[in-house]
């Protein structure tokens, strides 16, 4: 019965994208899956568990192989050992073997789906004719999350051409060839031409007042010794202003 994806469930495996749960077996889990094409396929994936045991991974990816091998009309030692069990194998349409093995077959409802190569990987007794000895519980049963596949690494760094290298070093050269020549240039020419004097600062003209003269000018009458100190003229003499025609 097919239930949704709970979480740590992977959305993908390999090329075909997961939709639900169809089993959950001690050694893995089994999802509806569906190809770039549409098909519909069932996708078993070992628990982390198992994934990390090295005998476990190394049972389910032998028994992905001698699946292919019996409908192929190989039939190897394992397919010899367990010819007495007759159980149908569906065809792989693809499988991984790395750290987080998965395989998917054509989905076929009702029918024998991927959970047929998880079998092999729980041990139950005896591996020779029937089932006979101790059964035992592998140290990894607790785990049953999925093994998620190592998230891919990340891209190389990005390598430069040697043209681009060439071109590159070219503009460099010529660059510090230009600024060289700018500074050259400015040095040279501060060598030849003299750096122009200091303009002397401004004349101040400050007039100065005329000097005062000391004595009287030349041109200027003496004051006559009648007069007064305060500008007054002295009165006349007697007889200067009688007029001599008038009788006395």
């Amino acid at each position: 019965m097919a239930t949704p994806l709970q979480y740590g469930d992977p959305p993908r495996l390999g090329p075909f994208v997961l939709q639900a749960r169809l089993q959950a077996a001690p050694a893995g889990l089994v999802y509806l899956g569906q190809g770039a094409d549409g098909r519909a396929v069932s996708v078993a994936v070992l628990t982390r568990g198992a994934a990390l045991d090295p005998a476990a991974r190394n049972r389910f990816v032998t028994g992905i192989k001698e699946g292919e091998a019996a409908r192929s009309g190989v039939r190897g030692l394992f397919s010899r050992v367990s010819r007495r069990r007759n159980v149908t194998t569906p065809p792989v349409v693809a499988w991984d073997g790395g750290e987080a093995p998965w395989v998917a077959v054509p989905y076929a409802p009702g029918g024998v789906g991927a959970e047929r190569f998880l079998e092999p990987v729980m041990v139950s007794g005896m591996l020779i004719g029937d089932r006979h000895g101790p059964d035992f519980v592998p140290y990894w049963l607790g785990d049953r999350n999925p093994a998620l596949p190592a998230p891919p690494s990340p891209a190389p760094p990005r390598t430069e051409t040697v043209r681009s290298v060439a071109l590159a070093s070219a503009l460099l050269a010529t660059l510090v060839l230009f600024i060289g020549a700018i500074l050259w240039l400015m040095l040279v020419r501060s060598d030849d031409e003299p750096m122009p004097a200091r303009p002397l600062p401004p004349t101040v003209f400050v007039p100065t007042p005329p000097p005062v003269p000391t004595s009287p000018e030349p041109m200027q009458p003496s004051p006559t010794p009648g007069e007064t100190e305060q500008g007054q003229s002295p009165s006349p003499a007697p007889g200067e202003n009688e007029d001599p025609g008038q009788d006395i």
